[in-house]
């Protein structure tokens, strides 16, 4: 399958991941990270092919299996997947009730029954007002409190959840005390990343479809920065095979990585290959000029 858009060091593919993964070598990632579409919450493009174009969050698993196989497949062995999520909320029109689905739940599910062993759990922090803000939900509410406070509930935060490919490592990821400090290993090692900067995001404005929900949720580029930190070496072959705008692939560029990203919907293809074409020109500029 060839490429859409291509750098020296990168390769966007305006593709279906499924079918996109089933077509890559066998154990041919080191790493990969992603936000996958939280199950039927938000639809991001009206393709028929989209997984957020579904009728259910049973029917949104039961596609998200499928993805998790060929992922498997395409990891090299002993490596890490990188999945960020949040729990969703429940919805008295479509679920009967106000409250949350253990999302997190079914992709650790999802992830175990296809082979991969569920390594950690990352809490990410967020700022319950903005949250509140931003979607007017019930729970978070101040007028609630005296309305019933039984159905007042804290902000939901992001996870970020890690698994292995639990199989012999040929080529393991290593640091030293200069590329990692202790003091940063520390802060990484934290079960609750509390300080990530919630507005360093890749501006996706830009990349909106005309018949399309105009909805885009960047991943916050200090998460992808940790990971690529923590789970790849300088030279590694990076996936997101939800690559969105490119976030994913603008930070490994930029810290050294090789990066392939699949994408089905082209107005963000196209965006993302802009960002990763920029990235590759400032990490290039930087060596202007040196002997």
């Amino acid at each position: 399958m060839k490429a859409d858009y291509t750098g020296d060091n990168w390769a966007i593919y305006n593709a279906d991941c499924i079918e996109a993964l089933a077509g890559m070598p066998e154990g041919s990632i080191d790493l990969s990270i992603f936000s996958p579409p939280f199950s039927d919450l938000f639809v991001y493009s009206d393709s028929e092919r989209d997984m957020g174009n579904c009728s259910s969050h049973d029917e949104f698993m039961e596609h998200y299996k499928f993805f998790s196989q060929n992922l498997y497949r395409a990891m090299k062995p002993g490596r890490i997947i990188c999945v960020h999520c949040t729990d969703l909320p429940a919805r008295k029109g479509k679920d009967g009730f106000i409250g949350l689905h253990d999302f997190s739940g079914d992709l650790i599910k999802a992830h175990t029954e296809t082979g991969f062993v569920y390594h950690a759990r990352c809490t990410i922090w967020k700022d319950p007002v903005i949250e509140m803000q931003r979607t007017k939900a019930l729970g978070l509410l101040y007028k609630q409190l005296k309305k019933d406070s039984a159905m007042s509930r804290v902000g939901m935060p992001d996870y970020m959840l890690f698994f292995r490919k639990d199989e012999p490592n040929p080529d393991p990821v290593t640091h030293t005390p200069e590329d990692l400090p202790v003091d940063q290993w520390q802060e990484l090692a934290s079960p609750v990343w509390w300080n990530v900067n919630q507005t360093r995001v890749l501006n996706g404005r830009q990349a909106k479809g005309e018949k399309d929900e105009k909805h885009i949720c960047p991943l916050q580029l200090d998460v992808i920065d940790r990971c690529l930190t923590l789970y790849s070496n300088p030279g590694d072959v990076v996936l997101d095979p939800f690559n969105g705008i490119g976030s994913t692939g603008h930070e490994a560029i930029r810290m050294d990585r090789k990066y392939i990203g699949f994408e089905l919907k082209p107005e963000y293809a196209k965006q993302a290959a802009k960002f990763l074409t920029q990235s590759e020109a400032e990490k290039a500029s930087l060596f202007d000029g040196v002997a």
